[in-house]
């Protein structure tokens, strides 16, 4: 994979995003990527309120919830991406998540969540007149959750809930992977003597949960008068990709196409945190996310000398966040209406010596008096690899949420 990339990154067109983990899973989007769980650093899983809504680390939160909340949110990322003394700059755009909540009253609630869970992204095309070599590299998968939930507040015990959810994976990956001469300088009555050998690998395939359609999350929930608390598991799955390869000489000669499946063995995923409340609308948070990897992610590799296999480690997260949370008042004076968030957080990636350092701030504007919210987050950090040979990303982002929060099936006064 170095060595070809190498090549690639004398480039003379390139989009991609995260260089990390491109030809394992991808990059991971942390906790479905909600706009206003960004601006507070992803901390904010134990919390609960009008406006909070799913969370995919805790399914117990809805329970909470007195009104239907729906929110569809954006992101646009900015990569500086470096090694030794190359450096490039690239950005994307993406739909992270939607996520709608509806309360139920004394039977619970349910939600529904769409998630972009991993990904990866590149497309690269490079003419090197020195070496003679046009070589083209592309990537585009999504490995995508359609998350249901259901979450109950336990008789008699008002204080606590329960929740599940279940993981419905679907996507599908798509590689090709290019070297051929450079005839750019080339006359074309005259390119019929030069060597126009076009050596081209195709890869496409699905993703799913082996012998099962999904994998699962539980949780309990705590709420106190200031302080909240969750605990959570998610179980552990297998992921399946199955893919055709087809190997193409000159775009004319099509060998023989294989089939093969990659199985990647995703741990078991343990998760806490709480929130205390102080002078009613001033929030201080903390979360914490743990998956120990045993095994090596199998790459989708097989091509010009890739690299077979990406190393792993325990994947961590760690995030703490401040919120004070906006006057539900609508006569209230707007900034005082407005939410304010900052945060920060560590992640340890799955890839092995991969380390995340990151911050943010945000806001919630309230939009009109039906309890709508734009939410804002800006973020960025940088992505560290200890082992000195991939590459290292600086990374600046905006989120984009729209939050809407409604009293639909209920019935008027």
């Amino acid at each position: 994979m170095k060595k070809f990339l190498s090549i690639l990154l004398c480039f003379s067109a390139v989009s991609f995003a995260s260089m990390i983990g491109l030809d394992a899973l991808g990059e991971e989007q942390t906790l479905g990527g909600m706009a206003s769980m960004a601006g507070r650093g992803y901390a904010g899983s134990a919390k609960t309120g009008e406006a909070e809504g799913i969370s995919l680390m805790n399914p117990a939160r809805i329970a909470f919830d007195t009104k239907v909340v729906f929110n569809i949110n954006f992101l646009m990322e900015f990569l500086a991406i470096e090694h030794n003394e190359e450096y490039y700059t690239t950005n994307t755009i993406s739909i992270p998540s939607f996520n709608l909540s509806f309360p139920m009253g004394n039977y619970g609630a349910l939600g529904l969540s769409l998630w972009q869970h991993y990904a990866s992204i590149l497309d690269v095309e490079s003419e090197d007149s020195t070496t003679v070599i046009n070589a083209k590299m592309k990537y585009q998968s999504s490995v995508y959750e359609v998350v249901p939930s259901y979450a109950l507040r336990i008789p008699y015990l008002r204080n606590f809930s329960l929740g599940a959810s279940a993981h419905f994976v679907m996507g599908n990956v798509e590689r090709s992977l290019s070297l051929g001469p450079d005839n750019s300088e080339v006359s074309k009555n005259d390119s019929w003597a030069t060597n126009n050998a076009k050596l081209s690998d195709y890869v496409d395939g699905t993703w799913e949960v082996k012998n099962h359609p999904a994998y699962y999350s539980i949780a309990l929930q705590y709420r106190g008068r200031q302080t909240s608390y969750f605990f959570s598991f998610t179980t552990p799955y297998t992921l399946e990709n199955k893919l055709n390869y087809n190997f193409r000489f000159s775009e004319i000669d099509t060998l023989a196409p294989t089939s093969y499946t990659r199985e990647i063995d995703v741990p078991m995923t343990l998760a806490t945190g709480m929130n205390f409340r102080f002078k009613k609308r001033n929030n201080v948070m903390l979360d914490l996310q743990w998956r120990s990897w045993d095994d090596e992610v199998e790459n989708i590799g097989k091509s010009f000398s890739m690299d077979p296999i990406t190393k792993t480690q325990n994947d961590i997260l760690l995030a703490a966040g401040f919120q004070r949370d906006g006057s539900p008042l609508f006569y209230d004076k707007y900034w005082d209406r407005i939410t304010y968030r900052f945060g920060g957080w560590y992640k340890g990636w799955y890839v092995e010596n991969t380390h995340e350092l990151g911050g943010s701030i945000g806001a919630g504007f309230p939009l009109g008096r039906k309890g709508t919210t734009l939410d804002l987050a800006f973020q960025g950090g940088k992505r560290f690899v200890d082992d000195g040979h991939n590459w290292e990303e600086t990374f600046i982002g905006v989120r984009l949420g729209l939050m809407g929060v409604g009293n639909w099936g209920s019935t008027a006064r």
